[in-house]
This record gives structure tokens, sequence and C-alpha cells, in this order.
């Protein structure tokens, strides 16, 4: 066993304090899980009913330190051809020139530009979203719901060191924000959007 005299021992303890707090915390990167990432979009028909669809082909990673949330981003892709309501009709509509128009913008995006911590498991997270084209800012108010080992790695080996996390996300938006106008005030001029997201650990 060593002893160290109190004074070398206090210089000790005070550089290992020292790395503690100067150490920054790594943020781990994950990727969005395809199968478990699910974007709906709803809007009001005619006043009388809240209708929805699905943004199908969604690609992001994330940059997540659970210590310091606040100093974590994310980068997103979604793919307009993979816009689906379950209406054929209206799905070709929506990909037409007359909304998201595929063909000369076949993606939107959304990039985090900032970060505020809410609560123990929320947050607000502020980023740019694009469509057609253009960037607009929006918020996302959104609850961690968790982050740790896989939990089916206790019955399937498949799954033994993958560490996962799942996020809730909901926002508002106008979609005249973007210059999507059609069908106004027939159809809503706001937009409900509720992600649900599972991403694994690279």
């Amino acid at each position: 066993m060593i002893f160290w005299p109190p004074a070398r021992a206090a210089l000790a303890a005070l550089a290992l304090t020292a790395v503690i707090f100067v150490t920054p915390v790594r943020a781990d990167t994950y990727v969005m899980d395809k199968e478990h990432t699910n974007v709906t979009f709803s809007w009001i028909h005619l006043g009388i009913s809240r209708q929805s669809g699905r943004l199908l082909d969604v690609a992001g990673t994330l940059d997540f330190s659970p210590e310091e949330p606040e100093k974590s981003s994310i980068d997103v892709t979604m793919k307009v051809q993979s816009i689906w309501t379950g209406v054929p009709v209206l799905d070709k509509q929506l990909k037409s020139s007359d909304y998201f128009d595929a063909v000369q913008f076949p993606a939107m995006s959304f990039k985090s530009t900032g970060i505020k911590k809410t609560g123990d498991r929320t947050g607000e997270v502020v980023g740019d979203l694009t469509i057609m084209g253009h960037a607009r800012s929006a918020t996302l108010a959104v609850t961690w719901n968790y982050t740790g080992e896989h939990p089916l790695a206790a019955i399937n080996p498949a799954f033994q060191g993958q560490t996962i996390s799942g996020f809730t996300a909901t926002t508002k938006l106008l979609r005249s924000d973007w210059g999507i106008k059609r069908g106004t005030p027939l159809t809503s001029d706001e937009i409900e959007i509720t992600i649900n997201t599972e991403l694994i650990r690279k």
C-alpha cells in the first residue's frame, strides 16, 4: 500500500477534480431505426374531421449525451415520394406540383440549431425545416422515453450489446409558411406533426 504525504494527496485530488470538470462529455451517435420510426401529419378537412398521413421513408442521425442533452444535435431527411395517406388519389396530388412537388424537391429535411431542456425528460428542439427549398424555423416539443440496453437483449442474443434511445416529438406548423396554400381554408393551414422514433447507437 502506498501512503502519500498530505500535500501530495491534496494535489492529486485537485488534479482529479480538474479532469472531471474539464473533460467534455462525449456524445454518442445514434441512427434512426426505420422500422420503428413513425412520422405522422394531420389536418382538419372541411372543418368536420381530422385526417392524417405518414412519411414512410425517414432517415437521420442523432448526436446525444444524456448528461448534457442541450449539446445534442439531430439531422433528418424525409423522402417526399414516401407520403402515404391510404388514399392513392390524395397521395398523388400531395406529391404533385400543387403541393410538395416530389419531382423538383424530392426530400424534406430538419436540422437542429438549438436545444432547451424543459424538464428531467423533456425539451424543446429548434431547427431549420426545409420544404420545397424553403428553410423555416420549427420547434419540436420532445419527450425522452428511453436510453439503454435493448430490452430484448435478455431473451434474444441478436440484440445483445445494442444500445437504443427512444423519443416522441410534436409540433404544429402553418403550411403557408412554406408556400403551400392550395385548398385553404377548406383544408386547414395548420398541420399537426407527431414523431415517434427509436434510434440505435453506432
